[in-house]
């Protein structure tokens, strides 16, 4: 019956299978109580996570970087390449990311996570696809709290990374740090079809800091997906923000950190508050 099926139609039925769904609801209630004790913020990651033929046609279809108008990031905090028009993506990729909004996923992360009414971004803004070339990296940061278009709270990080074959020393694992920015408490090497998950917070500071060495041919590729609630837990309300990059204990100040510390220094305070407001 499969070879009957076209590449779309049979990564979309993997994906809503008796048998994922029924995947998905066990990881969830067999590791809510991991998910939420876990430090430095409550994570987890699993291996194998989307269906085989799901993950492998993602990976298949997933854009090299000269193929699309991929936005481009590239200053001191990072280097890398995203692209969040869904609709525009190889047939396979979408199919993923829209599984990854669908009311399966949800209900799996609210068990998971134990954060009720979870929201999907139909905008993927900040998500979709990010790839990492040879020497890029992502600096150690809390992403932005607050989705200023569906005037929701951000609660949760999903990560798929479908890189094969990706060895220990290319680097590029994904970051835990603790609060006080002293230490990473976990490091996530970006293997093929590992799913990482994260509770997000202004203090949920994570990333891969050290610059990518893997092979010039290769590059780090990731799926990504954020989920919002209306309003959040006391303890976790503050003033809305963008992306706060941290410092890393011990790492040099690039100029621009420098230049940036002077001209706020001299920045009469109510052009510097018109200027955060223009940010967010």
């Amino acid at each position: 019956m499969k070879e009957l099926l076209s590449e779309s139609e049979i990564v979309m039925t993997e994906l809503l299978s008796d048998e994922f769904l029924q995947k998905l609801e066990f990881l969830a209630k067999e590791n809510a109580e991991v998910y939420k004790h876990n430090k430095p913020f409550p994570h987890i990651y699993f291996d194998d996570f989307l269906p085989l033929d799901a993950a492998e046609a993602a990976l298949r279809d997933f854009p090299q970087p000269k193929q699309l108008v991929w936005s481009e990031f590239n200053n001191s905090n990072e280097k890398k390449l995203a692209f969040d028009a869904v609709e525009k993506l190889p047939q396979a990729d979408r199919d993923v990311l829209y599984f990854l909004n669908s009311r399966p996923m949800l209900q799996f992360l609210e068990v998971l996570t134990g954060i009720q009414n979870v929201i999907p971004d139909p905008y993927y803004v900040g998500g979709g696809l990010h790839q990492i070339k040879r020497g890029g990296k992502l600096g150690v940061h809390a992403d932005f709290n607050y989705h200023t278009k569906l005037k929701l709270d951000r609660r949760i990080n999903v990560l798929i990374y479908l890189n094969k074959d990706w060895k220990e020393e290319y680097g590029g694992h994904f970051e835990l740090w603790d609060r006080k920015m002293t230490r990473a408490e976990g490091k996530i090497l970006p293997l093929f079809n590992r799913c990482a998950i994260f509770s997000t917070t202004s203090f949920s500071y994570h990333g891969h800091p050290t610059p990518l060495a893997c092979p010039p041919d290769r590059t780090r590729k990731s799926i990504a997906t954020y989920y919002y609630s209306n309003g959040r837990p006391e303890e976790e309300m503050g003033e809305s923000h963008s992306t706060l990059f941290q410092e890393i204990p011990g790492a040099k100040r690039p100029v621009e950190h420098a230049v940036r510390k002077v001209l706020h220094a001299i920045t009469p305070p109510i052009i510097g508050d018109a200027i955060k407001k223009v940010r967010h």
